[in-house]
């Protein structure tokens, strides 16, 4: 369980921050002018819970992904690519307007990984502050787990084998009590995203 957020309020209403382990599946839609659209439903009821729609213009202050609740049909967060960044990296905006951190791929890392930081704790470059999550696993079979500063996991992420091609990817989240699904499930969209566009680069390359 995530006992405390580091960031307040969460994006996520407080009627879904569960005491519960709740699990997710994520789609990714079959037809999207975008490529970055994505539905995700709450696995024990099958009830929508969140959407998120990309950007048909891949240019500064345009690349950005919103994610609206089912719910209240509002948008609750968005995902602004930077662009001029050294690695892959994606500003988090509650309701777009109130920034609260970033996720970033690590430059250096034995391992793949992705870290979420948060906005107002101090430093910058090298001398940012420990992540308050760590995303590492096996990417492209998208299998991975994020951990809190503590080392603790508070997601996990595993395909869904019953359908899974590159036009319409189908994925499980799995999300600890107390924690925010939808940051979980933003960074999972974000990650996601980035690691369809290296493979769709690799098989060109070497086509």
């Amino acid at each position: 369980a995530e006992s405390s957020l580091p960031y307040s309020p969460a994006l996520c209403p407080i009627t879904s921050i569960s005491d519960k382990v709740r699990s997710f599946a994520v789609k990714e839609r079959a037809i999207s002018f975008t490529g970055e659209d994505f539905d995700v439903f709450d696995a024990e009821n099958n009830e929508p819970f969140m959407r998120v729609r990309g950007a048909m213009l891949h240019l500064p202050g345009k690349d950005k992904m919103r994610i609206r609740s089912s719910e209240s049909d509002e948008e609750v967060a968005v995902l602004d690519r930077v662009l001029m960044a050294v690695t892959p990296t994606y500003d988090i905006y509650r309701g777009g307007a109130e920034k609260i951190g970033w996720i970033e791929k690590e430059m250096v890392a034995v391992t793949e990984s992705f870290d979420v930081f948060m906005e107002g704790k101090g430093g910058i470059g090298p001398f940012k502050p420990p992540p308050a999550y760590r995303i590492s696993g096996d990417f492209l079979e998208r299998n991975f787990v994020m951990k809190n500063g503590q080392g603790q996991i508070v997601a996990k992420v595993m395909k869904d084998g019953l359908i899974q091609f590159d036009s319409f990817n189908h994925y499980q989240v799995q999300v600890a009590p107390g924690m925010d699904a939808i940051l979980v499930l933003a960074c999972a969209c974000a990650i996601d995203e980035e690691f369809d566009e290296e493979h769709k680069a690799k098989k060109e390359q070497e086509s």
